[in-house]
C-alpha cells in the first residue's frame, strides 16, 4: 500500500471556476507572510556590496593619506634645504605637482569605483522594494537564479555565473565583482604560490587582526618556510623564519616548534611525529601537495567572513532547509522510495549532519485534495494499492457512475471496491 507523504511546501492552488464552498471561509493567503520570510532571509544579500563598498573607501582613503603625507613632506624638505639652487627648487616643485596630479587620476577613478558600488547598493535595496504579493512568481524566479550564480562563483565556475547574470540581467544583484577578487588569490595557492594571498592578508590587515581566531595569513608563512625546507635550502629558511615567522612566537610557539624541526628532517622523512604534524587541533600534513588545497579552503572561509557571508553556499542551506523536514532513518534504507529527495546519494551527503524530522505521528495527505486524512475523511485504498481520501474518491464516483480512476496510474474500478485503511 502506497501512502502521500505530507508534501514540504505550498499546497496545491485552488481552481478558480470552482465554486465556493459557503460551508468555510477562504482562509488568509500565506503570500504576505512568505514574502517577509523571504527578505528577513536577505542579510548577505545587502551587506556583501556594503562591505565592499566600504573596504574601497578604506582603500582611497588611504591612498590620499600616502600620497599628501608623502607631499608635504617633500616640501618641508625643501623648505629646510638653504643650500637648493633655483633649477633644484624648480624640478622638485615640478616633482610633488606631478604626483598631485597622479593623485587627483587615482582619486577620480576611486571616485568613480565608488559611485559604481553605491549604485550596487541602491540597486538592491530597489529590488527588494519591489517584492509584494503581485509580483511574488517573479520576484522568486530571479532569487533563485542569485542563489544558482552564488553556488557557480563558490564552486569557481566564474564564466557560467556571468553568463547567467547577464542573460538575466542580474549583473547588479550578483557578487561576481567580489569574487574576481577572490579568483586570483584562489589561482595563485592552486599554483601554489603565496604572494598575491600575503597582499590580500596585508590590504585587509586590520579586518583581520579584529578577528582574534584568523590564522590564515600564520599559516601561509608557515607553508612558504615549509616550501624553503622542501627545496633543502636550510639557509633561506633560517633567514625566512627570523624575519617573518618570530613576531608569532608569542601565540603561536607551539606550533613554531613543530614545524622548526622540519629543518633537521628531509621532506621524505618517514618520522610520524614529523611527517604529519598537529596544527590548532588539526591533521597537519606538512610535505604533502594537498596541504595547498587546505590553503584553498582556509582563504574562502576568511573570505567569507570579511564579506559577511554564509560559510556554505545559499544553495546548500536552503535545500538542507527543506531535507531537515524530509530525513528519517526510512530514507536511509536500501528500499526508500525514488520519488524521495534522499534516495539521492548526493542530497545524502548534505543532509548527512542535520538531525531526523521530528515526527510523533504519521499524518497522510490526500494526492486529489492535499487535504488531510483523518478519522472524519479516512483513507480509502485502490486494488492497484494506491491510497486517496474519502471525500475525494465519492466525488469522483458521483461524477463518474460510481467508477474511480486513479490519477497517477489511469487504473478504473468499482467505488465498491475499496478498501477503507486505518491509521493507528
Amino acid at each position: 500500500m502506497e501512502m502521500d507523504s505530507l508534501p514540504n511546501g505550498n499546497s496545491a492552488a485552488p481552481n478558480p471556476n470552482s465554486a465556493p464552498n459557503p460551508t468555510a471561509s477562504a482562509p488568509p493567503s500565506p503570500k504576505p507572510n512568505q514574502l517577509a520570510d523571504s527578505v528577513k532571509l536577505e542579510h548577505q544579500f545587502l551587506r556583501v556590496p556594503f562591505e565592499h563598498y566600504k573596504k574601497t573607501i578604506r582603500t582611497n582613503h588611504r591612498v590620499f593619506e600616502k600620497e599628501v603625507s608623502a607631499v608635504i613632506s617633500g616640501v618641508a624638505e625643501a623648505a629646510d634645504r638653504n643650500d637648493m639652487s633655483r633649477d633644484e627648487a624648480v624640478s622638485h616643485l615640478s616633482s610633488l605637482v606631478s604626483r598631485l596630479q597622479g593623485l587627483k587620476r587615482k582619486l577620480e577613478e576611486g571616485n568613480r569605483v565608488e559611485h559604481l558600488q553605491a549604485q550596487r547598493c541602491r540597486a538592491r535595496l530597489d529590488h527588494l522594494e519591489l517584492a509584494d504579493a503581485e509580483n511574488l512568481f517573479e520576484w522568486n524566479d530571479m532569487k533563485v537564479k542569485r542563489i544558482l550564480v552564488d553556488y557557480m562563483l563558490r564552486m569557481s565556475y566564474y564564466d557560467t555565473a556571468m553568463k547567467l547574470a547577464e542573460s538575466s540581467n542580474m549583473q547588479d544583484l550578483v557578487d561576481i565583482e567580489v569574487f574576481q577578487e577572490a579568483k586570483k588569490v584562489i589561482e595563485a595557492l592552486q599554483n601554489k604560490e603565496v604572494a598575491p594571498a600575503l597582499v590580500w592578508c596585508a590590504e585587509n590587515k586590520s579586518r583581520l587582526k579584529k578577528s582574534k581566531q584568523s590564522k590564515f595569513e600564520f599559516q601561509l608563512r608557515l607553508q612558504e618556510f615549509i616550501e624553503l625546507v622542501r627545496a633543502e635550502n636550510n639557509l633561506r629558511a633560517i633567514t625566512y623564519a627570523r624575519k617573518y615567522l618570530a613576531p608569532w612566537g608569542s601565540s603561536h610557539m607551539k606550533e613554531l616548534q613543530r614545524v622548526f624541526v622540519t629543518l633537521a628532517y628531509k621532506s621524505t622523512t618517514e618520522c610520524a611525529t614529523y611527517k604529519v604534524t598537529s596544527l590548532f587541533g588539526l591533521k597537519y600534513v606538512l610535505f604533502e601537495p594537498k596541504q595547498w588545497d587546505y590553503l584553498v579552503d582556509q582563504f574562502k572561509q576568511e573570505f567569507c567572513k570579511l564579506y559577511g557571508m554564509t560559510l556554505e553556499p545559499l544553495l546548500n542551506i536552503y535545500l538542507q532547509a527543506g531535507l531537515s523536514a524530509l530525513k528519517t532513518p526510512y530514507c536511509y534504507e536500501d528500499d526508500c522510495t525514488k520519488e524521495d529527495p534522499l534516495s539521492q546519494e548526493n542530497f545524502r551527503k548534505l543532509a548527512h549532519s542535520l538531525p531526523y524530522s521530528k515526527q510523533h505521528h504519521s499524518k497522510l495527505v490526500c494526492y486529489i485534495t492535499k487535504e488531510l486524512m483523518d478519522t472524519e475523511n479516512p483513507p480509502q485504498v485502490l486494488p492497484n494499492g494506491y491510497v486517496y481520501s474519502t471525500k475525494a474518491l465519492e466525488d469522483m464516483a458521483k461524477k463518474n457512475n460510481g467508477k474511480i480512476t486513479c490519477p497517477r496510474t489511469g487504473y478504473i474500478c468499482n467505488f465498491k471496491d475499496l478498501v477503507k485503511a486505518y491509521i493507528s
